[in-house]
């Protein structure tokens, strides 16, 4: 049994099943990223200051995201409200050039329903703690942070461990508890071996990718959303390290809808641009300032875009 599986019959103990969000699954429209208006800031500074918000890497870490192919898992909803919300993540995945797991496969974001998510995410962080703080280096955002997610109530929360690997090799690249080489004969068999061709001051071989998403979702709080928005704001948080307490109410986003039920349909044009900045952007630079500079670039380019569009259509309205 993998290790998110058995969180899933963790939960079935710790919470009872929940009827679902009320909500009929359909596709809806994203909203658009709207034209936006900057008194005395650059819309690229902006930019920044939203990819700075929201981005939440372990310390000391890059940004990471999945290499490996993503099954979802969702527990403790109806059937057809589960089956919409693991098809739109693994839709928004396979958009971002994400490979996607076959039927059947061991779930690695797992989204679980629960009428007391506080609770539920005590039980699960007491009964499988090595999922949450794996205790290797550089693989998840630490106790504190633990602490917020069990503690702190929102409508969902969200868990992520990643793992830095050796680009060429796929191998881990840092020392893991109860992971070595061999027969684990000495402290030392738990340390891998990185090897480096070429000294580097701007790239290295070392890229962070993500393991494990677990997401719980508090069915009391999400009454004022669609089954849509629902989905696409968990997809939004399981394929990306999103920080739980950004404030994202100056910008066009899916963050912001449990604050602002009518603020946005679904991903918006700025969370796609966003996603894709992070899944185009070259992982194994040395400076995190590069990667977020190519999510910056991203956002700008379909505000960009938005704007011709709007011009264009703008210009066809006024011929006679």
């Amino acid at each position: 049994m993998g290790l998110l599986s058995s969180l899933f019959v963790a939960a079935a103990l710790a919470a009872q099943p929940v009827p679902g969000t009320g909500q009929d699954p359909g596709a809806q429209a994203p909203v658009e990223l709207e034209g936006l208006t900057v008194t005395g800031r650059r819309l690229t500074d902006v930019i920044g200051d939203f990819v700075s918000e929201v981005s939440a890497p372990v310390r000391g870490r890059g940004l990471a995201r999945w290499r490996d192919p993503v099954c979802v898992g969702v527990v403790n909803l109806r059937a057809d409200a589960a089956a919409f919300i693991a098809d739109r993540v693994t839709t928004v995945a396979a958009d971002l050039g994400v490979d996607t797991g076959r039927e059947g496969c061991q779930p690695n974001i797992a989204v679980i329903a629960t009428d007391d998510a506080g609770a539920l995410a005590a039980a699960l962080t007491e009964a499988r703690r090595r999922a949450f703080r794996t205790g290797a280096t550089g693989t998840d955002r630490g106790g504190a942070a633990l602490r917020d997610f069990v503690e702190t109530e929102r409508p969902v929360r969200w868990w992520q461990t990643s793992l830095p690997i050796d680009s060429r090799t796929g191998q881990r690249a840092v020392r893991a508890p109860g992971v070595c080489r061999g027969e684990c004969r000495g402290v030392g068999d738990f340390a891998p071996v990185i090897v480096v061709d070429s000294a580097s001051l701007l790239r290295s071989t070392i890229i962070n990718n993500l393991q494990r998403t677990v997401v719980i979702i508090d069915v009391d709080d999400i009454q004022n959303v669609s089954l849509a928005q629902l989905a696409d704001y968990v997809a939004m948080v399981s394929l990306a390290q999103i920080d739980p307490n950004a404030q994202t109410d100056g910008y066009a986003s899916i963050l912001n809808v449990f604050a602002m039920p009518d603020s946005a349909e679904g991903l918006t044009e700025w969370d796609r641009a966003y996603l894709a900045g992070l899944y185009n952007s070259e992982q194994n630079l040395r400076s995190s300032v590069a990667n977020h500079g190519d999510i910056v670039a991203s956002i700008r380019r379909a505000h960009g875009r938005l704007v011709e569009q709007a011009e264009a259509e703008a210009g066809q309205e006024a011929q006679p």
